[in-house]
Parts: C-alpha cells; sequence; structure tokens
C-alpha cells in the first residue's frame, strides 16, 4: 500500500475565456483503480474544492465518473485538499497530474508546483499525468538540470485532438510541440482519442481521456 498525491487545477477559465478545470474521468476513472490499494490524498494551487471542467460532467456518465461526484469519501478529500505549498513530498510515493485544460494554464508556470514535482522526481518517486496533465512537468528537472522529458518516451493531449476539440486558441502552447520540444520522444495512440499510456522508468503519462484508468493501472503496478 503506498500514499499517492492527486494534483487538480485551480484554474477555472481558458485564455479565451471559457470555463474549465479538472476533467472528471481522469481523476474518478485513476482514483477507483488506486483508492482499493492505496492512501489518496488531494491538493490544488489553492487547496480545497479545486474547480471541474463542467463540460467533461455532462460528456461522462460513465459508472465511475457519476459515483466519484456522489462519492462521500471523495467529497470529504476535496474539501480537505491540502495547498500545493503545504504539501510535504516525503509523504508520499506517488504524483498523479489530472488533466482538464487548466493545467497548461497555472501548474505549467507556477513555482510551487514545480518545486514540488521536483522533489518527486529528484526522488525517484513515480511522477505521473493524463491528458494535459503533463503540462504540470514542463518545468520539472532532474538534479543536472535537464528536462524530466529529455530523452523519455512519454505522451499526452496530442495537437490532432486538440485541433478536433477547437481549444488551440484557449491554451498557452501545445502540449505535444512542448514536450517534444523538451526532448520527450512523442508517442500517440494510432487513432486520435485511442488508449496510450507509456511508461518510462518513474515517469507515467497518457495520452487523453480514455487513458485515464490504463495510468492508474500502471501506478498501481509501479507501487506494487
Amino acid at each position: 500500500m503506498g500514499r499517492i498525491l492527486f494534483v487538480y487545477t485551480s484554474c477555472d477559465k481558458t485564455l479565451t475565456g471559457a470555463q474549465t478545470g479538472w476533467y472528471l474521468p481522469e481523476a474518478a476513472h485513476p482514483y477507483y483503480i488506486l483508492a482499493p490499494h492505496h492512501t489518496v490524498d488531494f491538493a490544488s494551487p489553492n487547496g480545497p474544492n479545486p474547480p471541474i471542467d463542467e463540460s467533461s460532467v455532462k460528456m461522462f456518465t460513465d459508472d465511475e465518473s457519476t459515483r466519484f461526484l456522489q462519492d462521500a469519501v471523495v467529497q470529504a478529500k476535496f474539501t480537505a485538499a491540502k495547498k500545493l505549498a503545504d504539501v510535504d513530498s516525503s509523504a508520499y510515493d506517488a504524483i498523479f497530474y489530472v488533466g482538464g485544460h487548466g493545467p497548461v494554464i497555472d501548474l505549467a508556470t507556477d513555482p510551487v508546483n514545480i518545486n514540488l514535482a521536483n522533489q518527486f522526481w529528484r526522488a525517484g518517486k513515480i511522477t505521473s499525468a493524463v491528458c494535459h496533465g503533463p503540462a504540470a512537468l514542463v518545468g520539472v528537472t532532474g538534479s543536472t538540470g535537464e528536462s524530466i522529458f529529455n530523452g523519455k518516451a512519454a505522451t499526452g493531449f496530442s495537437n490532432f485532438e486538440e485541433e478536433q476539440v477547437g481549444k488551440v486558441k484557449d491554451v498557452p502552447f501545445l502540449l505535444e510541440d512542448r514536450i517534444k520540444a523538451l526532448g520527450a520522444k512523442y508517442e500517440k495512440a494510432g487513432e486520435p482519442w485511442g488508449v496510450k499510456v507509456i511508461v518510462d522508468g518513474k515517469l507515467i503519462t497518457g495520452q487523453n481521456p480514455a487513458s485515464a484508468k490504463g495510468v492508474g493501472e500502471a501506478i498501481h503496478s509501479a507501487l506494487a
């Protein structure tokens, strides 16, 4: 049994002013893989009750997503969510970044987040993210200053998928482009919206909402 920190965005508006936040299935699906076996805590830059992407609530009505919204234990975790500045990385075995467009806007450049993720990575702990979540890691470096992505196989929301959802202008950078520029060996599913999960050492990434469950399974396997 391990202890895992789920990190959520605190951003509720994109660059165009559209509503955003964390993406429902990207939290719900890995949570129900991990919570039966591990302790899961929540955190965000601003602490309790980070904003949810309202479109994801409408779009995803599967059992896990619906349950997550109604789960009393989950709601208590949101109420008790820590501010990132108050997190002690030594208390955790893994960090996981939930997606949504928000992380590209706040977590990518948040110095508190970058410092926290640096602590996990440099301590050799599991550092993981799904969809837009890897944006939270673009400022993270190893002990010699190289990007977490340099020379690593990794994935994240693809340029084509961003174009398909019409959100290119809503974010400050395209995730696929950025992690490639940081030296990643970027990989994606054979078809848009297909499942793609990549484990390269302690770095675990998933491409899109469909990949969230697989990221949870990969974290569980890594902790086992």
